[in-house]
């Protein structure tokens, strides 16, 4: 059981209104709400507050998340993408209703319902300015220097930067999270977990941009999307085959190559599937810079140390 709470809000009474809150809902929700074979995902509940619809208030926004924390979930995640208010070393969840002395929901009252939850997981991604505040011990007070277990934060930016938009009306962070979650943090098993997504959304900024945060207490991880893998776990499991030890060169010769002749099938079937490999930087070809050339002069292909990891995983049939 895996539930999200997607909120986008664009329309507020006493701030600047947005443009690219909601559009950022609209575009991640079917993301998070299918895998790329078109599976279920997570159980998804979206609100959106447009500019020129109706808004949404600081109660509302409580009680969906009290709805979100609620048992009968293993695994949470909440979206937002607003306006952010710092705190007081906290930073608020600007809601439409909100004022400058009471901007919406405070960061340290979701960290108490994800205390009492029952839910054993919880991702929160947060697209507002002074994200990053979101993690200070005021945040998460002060006899709780630390998350509370299976929990992580993944923000937009520091706590004492601001969040921004595109002109095409998107926020930056969520169009990059948006193409992380459609393939590009994803595992050669397909697999898109928060390091990944923090590994992708971190090298898409430069130094003196926005910076995302993520802090996490977690002793797994747990995949927020799953996407088609890039090597087909068959393929995957013949690594050992192939590959009787970690260090081992598997010999090419001109056999391998479907231009040369008489053609070997057998033979030609094993280099479609090294040729995944090497896409994946699983294996690379003995002096050589390409298969082909490996296969052509008889040289071979080793492991790369991410190739040897996969092969580990393979010999403890993990995979």
């Amino acid at each position: 059981m895996k539930r999200a709470l997607l909120v986008g809000i664009d329309q507020y009474d006493e701030f600047p209104p947005l443009s690219g809150c909601v559009n950022d809902v609209t575009a991640l929700h079917p993301l998070l709400a299918r895998n790329e074979d078109d599976s279920p995902n997570l159980d998804c509940r979206v609100a959106k507050a447009p500019q020129s619809g109706p808004g949404i208030h600081r109660d509302e926004l409580l009680t969906m998340l009290d709805d979100l924390f609620a048992p009968g979930s293993d695994f949470a995640l909440f979206y937002f993408a607003g306006h952010g208010a710092p705190q007081r070393g906290d930073v608020a969840l600007a809601t439409s209703d909100g004022t400058t002395t009471t901007p919406g929901v405070k960061f340290s009252e979701i960290i108490e319902r994800i205390v009492d939850s029952e839910v054993k997981e919880t991702v929160v991604v947060l697209d507002c300015c002074y994200s990053g505040g979101a993690t200070t011990i005021a945040a998460l007070g002060a006899d709780r220097a630390i998350l509370p277990k299976g929990t992580t934060v993944l923000t937009a930016s520091r706590g004492d930067q601001v969040s921004l938009e595109t002109a095409s009306g998107r926020g930056q962070f969520s169009t990059y999270f948006e193409g992380a979650l459609d393939g590009g943090a994803a595992d050669v098993l397909g697999h898109v977990n928060v390091s990944g997504l923090y590994a992708y959304l971190a090298e898409s900024f430069g130094a003196w941009e926005q910076r995302p945060t993520l802090k996490a207490n977690i002793d797994r991880l747990h995949d927020i999307r799953v996407c088609n893998p890039r090597v087909p776990e068959p393929t995957l499991r013949k690594l050992t085959q192939w590959f009787p030890t970690p260090n081992h060169v598997f010999p090419l010769d001109p056999s391998f190559e479907p231009t040369a002749e008489p053609s070997h099938p057998e033979n030609e079937a094993i280099l479609a599937g090294l040729q995944k490999y090497r896409a994946c930087r699983l294996i690379d070809p003995v002096d050589q810079e390409h298969l082909y050339y490996a296969a052509m002069n008889s040289t071979g292909c080793v492991l790369t140390p991410l190739g040897k990891r996969y092969w580990r995983l393979v010999k403890a049939d993990r995979v």
